[in-house]
């Protein structure tokens, strides 16, 4: 699927990329050795944290038949119907302080956090 419309014209549910996290994955795809145009970063949601659920994010070769797919700066980014359920509206970005650096989703269907932030409720 993609990010252009639904079949029945309605828009379909979107995740946006900063530039520069789409840098910083690109980049990290490159030292994979994978193919920016096939490969992407898949973002996805399962049990586990203190607040219930958390998210996932790994490299994948290719996208899954059902995927909701987005591109944001040259960056892929995979979906599965079920974790679109939670992260629906978020935005993905790259952060760097002093706590260190990575990766950061910011969801508005949050509920409640836990106290580190790697958890949350919708």
């Amino acid at each position: 699927m993609s990010t252009d419309a639904a079949p029945n014209g309605e828009d379909v549910p979107q995740i946006e990329v900063t530039e520069d996290a789409a840098e910083q994955a690109l980049s990290l795809l490159d030292s994979e050795g994978l193919d920016h145009s096939v490969a992407g970063l898949r973002l996805f949601v399962q049990q586990g944290g203190c607040a219930g659920l958390s998210y996932g994010m790994r490299f994948d070769d290719e996208p899954e038949s059902d995927d909701t797919i987005f591109t944001h700066y040259g960056l892929r980014v995979f979906v599965d119907p079920a974790s679109m359920n939670y992260i629906e509206g978020s935005v993905v970005d790259y952060e760097t302080g002093l706590q260190g650096a990575g990766f950061h989703v910011e969801n508005p269907n949050v509920v409640s956090e836990c106290g580190c932030g790697e958890s949350f409720r919708t």
